[in-house]
């Protein structure tokens, strides 16, 4: 009998990719801790799934630099060190950069509608204090221009490296800096309703570039004073 195989592996990829967002989230969040020790059994039992979509989903996290794995012994949750978040943010700012700029001829009134809402929701977000509201709005803004220049690589650029600077941004979202991002964002709007895709593709560039690369003590002082 024919076996459907296109369906399995489809089921496979979705139940794979589940579970590392699920892992990713938890670190992203501060769930799992800088320097826990993450067991593919308990992880496992956590997500309810076998081992093997957990350490699939270990190694993934490990090229992004979320994880320091050590085969045959440990899997740790990476520190927030200073030269990871500044390459991570090196190459996300280059690559919104990139997507503004192919974007902005393509992009319709109801795309520059939908990040206008994502700019008012941030806002809300960041005067109500709710870290979590202010990232999932930076996302929903940031991800219209992405969206729209359909370029693949770029996507896959940004999904591995993403999230090492969305942790060092909840912190920075939870302080009086975050407030400086709805100015940014307001400005790259209004280039991109006129059509200027150089000053707005430069502008996405400084929004993430502006992000400060510092060590996780740096981090926790900096948040501590500003709060």
């Amino acid at each position: 009998m024919p076996i459907p195989e296109r369906s399995i592996v489809a089921d496979r990829t979705l139940l794979r990719d589940n579970v590392f967002i699920r892992i990713r989230d938890a670190i992203v969040d501060g769930t799992f801790a800088p320097g826990e020790q993450l067991k593919d059994g308990e992880l496992a039992e956590w997500l309810g799934v076998s081992r093997t979509p957990v350490r699939e989903a270990l190694l993934r996290l490990g090229q992004s630099g979320l994880v320091v794995a050590q085969p045959g012994r440990s899997t740790i949750v990476s520190t927030l060190e200073r030269h990871a978040v500044s390459d991570a943010r090196d190459v996300v700012a280059a690559m919104h950069e990139l997507a503004v700029r192919e974007a902005v001829p393509e992009l319709t009134v109801s795309d520059l509608h939908a990040m206008r809402d994502a700019n008012r929701r941030f806002a809300a977000a960041i005067g109500a204090a709710d870290v979590d509201a202010a990232l999932r709005a930076d996302d929903d803004l940031h991800r219209v221009p992405v969206a729209v220049c359909r370029n693949a690589a770029l996507i896959t650029v940004l999904d591995q490296f993403t999230p090492v600077l969305r942790r060092a941004e909840r912190l920075r979202f939870a302080s009086l800096a975050g407030r400086a991002s709805f100015d940014r964002h307001e400005q790259l709007i209004r280039l991109c309703a006129a059509g200027d895709a150089d000053g707005a593709a430069a502008v996405a560039f400084d929004t993430w570039h502006s992000l400060p690369a510092f060590d996780e003590p740096d981090i926790r002082s900096a948040d501590t004073d500003d709060t």
